[in-house]
C-alpha cells in the first residue's frame, strides 16, 4: 500500500465572496503542485485542514505516514521573541498556531518523516526554538523574493553541504533553486544542522536533523521544479521513508 503523506493547508479570507453585511468567509488553500509532487513520488497526498482542536491535529498526524509542512505567508515574529517591522507580512494566528503544533508534535513526539517547504521550513525551525530574519534585505542580504521568474524555473544558486540528507537527494555542491521568500532561518534550532546556504550571501536555505530519520526543511519549492531530477528526489526520499 502506498504511504499516506499529509500536507498542511493554508487558510485565508475569501474576498471574492465579500458581503458588505458580514466578514468574508475563510477558506482553506493549497497549491496543486504539492499533490502532484507527492503522487509522482509514489505517495498518496492527504490534505490537512487547519484544525483549531490540538487533540484532532495529533490524531490526524498519528494516522499518516509522513508530513509536509507547506509554504505560505510570514509567521508571527512574537513566536521567536522579535517585534514585527514594516516588512512583516500579514499575521494569520490560526495558521501559525496550527503549523507550530503540527511541527512540534511531528518532530518531537513521533518518528515520522517530515519535509518543510519554504514557510514550512521556517515553522519547523521556530517550533523547535530557532529564529528568523524578518526581512533579508533589511538584514543586509540579497533579495530572495524572485517572483519575476516562473515557479518551475531556477532563479539562484545554493551550496548543498556534504554528508547531509539533502546531498543524498541533490548531490553536494552548487545547485539551482527557485526563490519566493523574504524571510529565512537566522538562528538554527538546537538539534538541527544547516544543509544548504545561498550564494553569495550565505543565507540558510536548508536545515535537517542528523541521523537516520528524514526530517528536512528547504527554503525553496522543490514540488514546482518538476524538470529537476534532484529536486524530485527530495519528495521521493520523503515517500520512501514514509513507506518504511
Amino acid at each position: 500500500m502506498k504511504p499516506l503523506i499529509g500536507i498542511t493547508c493554508g487558510v485565508e479570507l475569501n474576498i471574492r465572496s465579500l458581503n458588505m453585511q458580514q466578514l468574508p468567509p475563510q477558506q482553506h488553500r493549497l497549491d496543486d503542485a504539492y499533490m502532484k509532487a507527492v503522487a509522482r513520488a509514489g505517495g498518496i497526498p492527504v490534505l490537512i485542514p487547519v484544525y483549531d482542536d490540538i487533540a484532532l491535529v495529533k490524531e490526524v498526524i498519528d494516522r499518516l505516514d509522513g508530513i509536509i509542512l507547506s509554504g505560505g505567508g510570514d509567521p508571527d515574529p512574537a513566536y521567536y521573541s522579535r517585534r514585527a517591522t514594516g516588512r512583516q507580512g500579514a499575521v494569520l494566528p490560526r495558521r501559525d498556531a496550527f503549523d507550530l503544533e503540527v511541527a512540534r508534535y511531528a518532530i518531537a513526539e513521533t518518528n515520522k518523516p517530515v519535509l518543510g517547504i519554504c514557510r514550512g521550513e521556517q515553522m519547523m525551525n521556530v517550533a523547535m526554538g530557532g529564529s528568523l530574519h524578518i526581512d533579508l534585505p533589511d538584514d543586509g542580504k540579497l533579495t530572495h523574493m524572485l517572483a519575476m521568474y516562473p515557479k518551475e524555473m531556477v532563479s539562484h544558486e545554493v551550496e548543498v553541504l556534504e554528508n547531509t540528507k539533502l546531498a543524498q537527494s541533490l548531490g553536494a555542491g552548487v545547485r539551482g533553486v527557485n526563490s519566493f521568500h523574504h524571510q529565512a532561518v537566522l538562528d538554527v534550532a538546537d538539534g538541527f544542522i544547516v544543509s544548504a546556504r545561498s550564494l553569495p550571501d550565505d543565507v540558510v536555505e536548508a536545515i535537517e536533523l542528523p541521523g537516520e530519520r528524514f526530517v528536512v526543511g528547504v527554503q525553496w519549492h522543490p514540488e514546482e521544479l518538476i524538470g529537476e531530477e534532484g529536486q524530485q528526489n527530495i519528495l521521493r526520499r520523503l515517500v520512501e521513508a514514509a513507506a518504511k
